[in-house]
């Protein structure tokens, strides 16, 4: 089961993680000098505190969970030990697969309710779908529970047979559904819809292996050819895989063109390129990225911006340039280790500073001898500060090095008052459309919220012991209009209705449409600096 608490939906069935290199075989090599005198000390200092604790102590907890960690926490933020648990959790989610019984839930204390299930999952067989409401969980009632309580048991529940007490909408008796856990495909393909005529928007959650064919099958289903353009939304996607970016990119770019080149201190340098895939897309492109686009998200970003295929908007990436290798230990544990830095087609690393740790300055490793030296020229994992080097697309467009990608079209996100926020959080626009459907029934997909409604939300806030400030309610109609309705049309017609809604009320993919007719100027333009495209262009 997957439970939803607004603004962010939690996926209980997995753990979110980023990787960015295939899986290697952690290689025995014998210890250097150094190496084994740490280790003989590490010994003794454990066989100190096995001897003389106060009480038993757990080499797994102390040595794995403790000791492992610790070293790695010391390298970089981005190195990660995982326990036999976590690491099967791991290779289920480079697979795509979780187990679990594939339905998308809103809970709030006391309450869950169904917004979505999977086809073909455990939840989509038992008839489980949009609107059900959970009254019960293996006898127990959700009504007298927390809203901790409530992640708790849906976290026992996840990976063992459990019933359901279920109400469908427009009944009043509950009925009991036994459901099996099973293996779920995750999407990463998560929203696909015609934003505007011929106009398709594919919203990209991570790279995995199969996300190059969800793109496909969902521009295919959208048009293909027929296609006037291509929002590609990466925003909150932490990256993935980097064959898998790769593999995407090419998609959109012509076999054989660099996508970006390996670097480590023992590895050999590796440059990875576009290939010949079954199909390929060439409408005008726009990638969305914002703060959260990290890892092999970026790659695919900078990949398109530097080979001036389509243009970067938004707002600033988050700036990993690191690669991680997936190490299997004894034990059915893992490590995913920092190996190498990337670099982008144009040379540059988009790594960010992070204090504190062995990335403390800008990753900005060029030849001494020349500032514009090819990426076969750099030192490799080099964290040194500079300013000198210089960046282009391939027609001269600058481009900025360290501290992510800098979009070429700026444009901020949605701004909310604390009000709104806090209302977001609580989930209450959950709560009251749930309320509505009880008293008044289903609405069509052409409901829109009138003034009326917005006085029945006040109200239902009132009743909750919620103040609605007047400076912020009047500025904020439109907002929540645009709530009420994407989840009154969740809970009617799913998760794919209601985020459709929200997308296209979204300020920056509003603003971002008007960008495609002004692509060609400006992905032409050499003298045109980065950034220097302002968000009233996109208006």
């Amino acid at each position: 089961m997957e439970s939803r608490s607004l603004p962010v939906r939690t996926i209980l069935v997995t753990i979110g993680l980023v990787f960015l290199a295939q899986p290697a075989l952690a290689q025995s090599e014998a210890p250097d000098d150094d190496a084994a005198q740490e280790a003989a000390r590490f010994a003794r200092a454990y066989a100190a505190l096995e001897q003389n604790y106060m009480d038993d102590v757990d080499p797994d907890q102390v040595i794995l969970e403790g000791g492992i960690r610790g070293m790695l926490s010391a390298l970089d933020p981005f190195s990660s030990f995982f326990n036999p648990d976590q690491f099967k959790m791991l290779q289920d989610q480079a697979r795509g697969q979780a187990l679990g019984f594939g339905s998308v839930l809103f809970v709030q204390p006391g309450k869950i309710v169904v917004l979505q299930t999977a086809e073909g999952s455990p939840s989509w067989r038992a008839g489980l779908g949009p609107g059900d409401e959970i009254v019960s969980v293996n006898g127990t009632r959700i009504v007298e529970l927390d809203f901790n309580s409530l992640v708790e048991l849906l976290q026992r529940s996840r990976s063992q047979p459990v019933t359901l007490g279920v109400i469908h909408p427009g009944k009043f008796v509950s009925e009991d559904i036994k459901l099996v856990p099973a293996e779920v495909a995750l999407p990463t393909v998560d929203r696909s819809f015609l934003l505007a005529s011929g106009i398709a928007y594919v919203h990209v959650s991570g790279f995995e292996g199969k996300t190059p064919q969800e793109v496909t099958d969902a521009l295919t289903r959208l048009g293909n050819k027929g296609l006037k353009g291509i929002l590609l939304d990466l925003r909150d996607n932490h990256g993935g895989l980097v064959d898998a970016a790769v593999a995407t990119t090419s998609l959109f770019l012509k076999p054989d063109q660099v996508t970006l080149t390996v670097k480590g201190r023992i590895a050999p340098e590796q440059v990875q390129r576009t290939f010949q895939m079954p199909a390929h897309f060439d409408a005008p492109l726009i990638v969305l990225v914002n703060e959260d686009t990290a890892s092999a998200a970026e790659i695919f970003a900078a990949a398109i911006e530097e080979h001036d295929r389509g243009l970067v908007v938004g707002q600033t990436t988050f700036g990993k340039g690191l690669v991680q290798s997936v190490m299997p230990l004894s034990e059915k544990c893992g490590l995913a280790l920092t190996t190498a830095q990337y670099f982008t087609a144009s040379g540059r690393s988009i790594q960010r500073p992070l204090p504190g740790t062995a990335l403390t300055a800008e990753v900005n490793s060029v030849s001494a001898a020349s500032p514009a030296a090819p990426v076969s020229a750099m030192r490799p994992a080099a964290f040194v500060t500079g300013t000198a080097a210089r960046f282009h697309t391939d027609v001269g467009r600058p481009v900025s090095a360290g501290g992510g990608i800098v979009p070429d079209v700026p444009i901020p996100d949605r701004e909310l008052d604390p009000w709104v926020t806090f209302v977001n959080q609580r989930g209450f626009f959950s709560s009251y459309a749930s309320e509505y459907l009880t008293l008044h029934g289903k609405v069509t997909e052409s409901f829109e919220p009138d003034s009326k409604i917005l006085g029945d939300f006040k109200d239902f806030l009132s009743r909750q012991g919620i103040r609605t400030p007047e400076e912020y309610w009047s500025r904020d109609e439109d907002y929540l209009r645009l709530r009420i309705r994407a989840e009154l049309l969740n809970l009617v017609f799913g998760l794919a209705a209601g985020d459709e809604v929200e997308v296209k009320g979204d300020p920056q993919v509003e603003r971002a449409l008007f960008l495609f007719d002004k692509i060609p100027f400006l992905l032409k333009a050499p003298g045109l600096k980065t950034g220097t495209a302002s968000v009233e262009t996109a208006k």
